[in-house]
């Protein structure tokens, strides 16, 4: 009896110090905005997110996300406003890009989970909290969460009578799956 425990301790051994993370490809991304302006809302759109995913659902303990979008991708609808926008809130050439680092996720019930990140724009970091759900149908899954930042903490635009200062975020992530071992 001994001896198979100890023959499986040996076989099982190196196991237990490789985690098993899963790499996701981003196959398409939806980044929704939405703010108060002049009694009504404005929406608009930030489009091409690139992002290193990983992100085990079991261990959500052991995710590392990194994501970015240019800037200069705002769309409303509205020439005029894009370019202001560009131009005069994001000051895109001077900060063309906004990103988000994970620094610890933690699952909050069976398909939802709770990120903390590190958001940047125009060179300013603040740390958010993002809720999300995770749902997984063969090898795609969709990571699907919002939450709301004050864009005068990131120095985007001024302070004005007629513009909120909340804004509202909504992404939605669809990956493929790329599953890859590391040795600890």
């Amino acid at each position: 009896m001994q001896l198979t425990l100890l023959k499986l301790a040996i076989i099982f051994f190196p196991y237990l110090f490789t985690t098993s993370n899963i790499n996701w490809k981003v196959e398409s991304s939806e980044i929704i905005f939405s703010i108060k302006y002049a009694g009504s809302v404005v929406t608009g759109t930030f489009s091409g997110l690139v992002a290193d995913i990983k992100f085990d659902p079991l261990k959500p303990e052991n995710a590392s996300i990194k994501a970015s979008v240019d800037a200069k991708t705002i769309e409303t609808g509205i020439g005029l406003r894009n370019r202001d926008l560009r131009n005069n809130f994001f000051e895109a050439d001077i900060y063309p890009k906004i990103t988000m680092q994970s620094t610890k996720i933690e699952k909050t019930s069976p398909d939802n989970y709770l990120g903390t990140f590190n958001l940047t724009m125009k060179n300013v970091t603040k740390e958010i909290k993002l809720p999300f759900i995770f749902t997984k149908t063969n090898e795609r899954a969709q990571f699907k969460g919002s939450f709301s930042l004050k864009r005068l903490d990131y120095g985007v635009g001024e302070k004005r009578l007629s513009m909120s200062d909340n804004v509202d975020i909504g992404i939605i992530v669809v990956v493929s799956e790329n599953v890859i071992s590391a040795k600890e």
